[in-house]
């Protein structure tokens, strides 16, 4: 008798992630140890799909100076969701900016 494949989180990114990489369902398959048609099957199950043919990743620049506490960019990524959503970043007492160089 088969055994019962279980579905787990990490399984379900590996092959998410493995899809955006452009990776073909025989490929997904090799790696997790199960049939073509089983990676084909969960693969649509969680939405996983090839990207557009036209899309490129962002890249970000290696070089770029850190961000400084509570910049509005990092602030929102940090609060988004929560409670804190939309609220303006206040330091906490006695914080002074230190200047980089």
């Amino acid at each position: 008798m088969p055994q019962k494949l279980v579905w787990t989180g990490p399984r379900d990114m590996q092959i998410k992630r493995m899809r955006a990489d452009r990776s073909s369902w025989d490929a997904i398959a090799s790696s997790l140890g199960i049939s073509r048609n089983a990676a084909i099957e969960r693969g649509r199950r969680i939405g996983a799909r090839l990207p557009p043919p036209e899309f490129s990743p962002i890249q970000e620049d290696p070089d770029r100076p850190a961000m400084p506490p509570g910049h509005e960019i990092s602030w929102g990524i940090i609060t988004a969701g929560t409670c804190l959503a939309g609220e303006p970043y206040t330091p906490p007492k006695g914080y002074s900016r230190i200047k980089v160089v």
